[in-house]
């Protein structure tokens, strides 16, 4: 029924079968035999209207990483924020929240603009739980790619959208907590964010993959599931 909470929604993710040139491109061999999730929703589901603009997500991974592809279509792609751990939703970004732990209170966060720019951290427990976030913790080894299907920061033209490439180490979440190396079987949790500001709305859309229920991506029981797969 319209407006009813929904069951998170669920993601095999399969094996790279090839190398992956993390560019933000999505050209790799690899990448042609994932699949692309559905389409982002409103981050509260039916009750709110789909977004004007579509995004979508695949994933892979190997014995190193956790790869993540997504495609954002956007008719005028604009970043301003260049400093490392800026926040960086006051732009447009895409975000990714991942729980490797998930009977723990503890989760990740990356955010990233067009610019490539990022904000890694670490949080306990929600917000609502009294947890802040750490920004201390940095993705050791992280690689991200962007590239502009337009010109950025131009509005003179319409561009396409932007894309892109993020491959998030196993081991990155070592100095906070013992994270067992996935195989065929483990499932995390996890969810994607896309902040998208109009120059006339004081406030900004979040667009999602499986939606919260409510304005507030710091309820992780609503993130989506992530099945490792052996398959390539």
């Amino acid at each position: 029924m319209k407006g009813m909470a929904q069951m998170p929604l669920s993601y095999e993710c399969l094996r790279a079968s090839s190398p992956i040139h993390i560019d933000g491109k999505l050209d790799d061999p690899a990448w042609q035999k994932a699949p692309w999730t559905t389409d982002f929703v409103d981050i509260e589901g039916d009750k709110q209207p789909r977004p004007k603009y579509r995004t979508r997500v695949k994933m892979l991974w190997d014995d190193q990483y956790l790869y993540i592809a997504a495609e954002l279509e956007e008719p005028n792609v604009k970043a301003t924020l260049t400093k490392h751990d800026s926040v960086i939703f006051r732009d447009n970004d895409f975000e990714v929240f991942v729980k490797p732990l998930p009977a723990t209170e503890s989760y990740y966060e990356f955010e990233i603009n067009a610019l490539n720019t990022g904000w890694d951290l670490f949080l306990s427990k929600p917000y609502s739980e009294g947890g802040s976030a750490d920004n201390s913790w940095d993705i050791a080894g992280l690689k991200t790619g962007v590239a502009v299907q337009g010109t950025l920061n131009d509005s003179h033209d319409e561009d396409h959208g932007w894309t892109v490439e993020i491959a998030y180490p196993l081991n990155a979440f070592a100095s906070r907590q013992a994270v067992p190396h996935p195989n065929s079987g483990t499932v995390w949790r996890i969810n994607f964010s896309r902040v998208e500001w109009t120059a006339e709305n004081p406030r900004e859309d979040n667009w999602v993959w499986s939606p919260q229920g409510v304005i507030n991506m710091h309820v992780p029981e609503r993130w989506g599931y992530l099945h490792f797969s052996e398959r390539k």
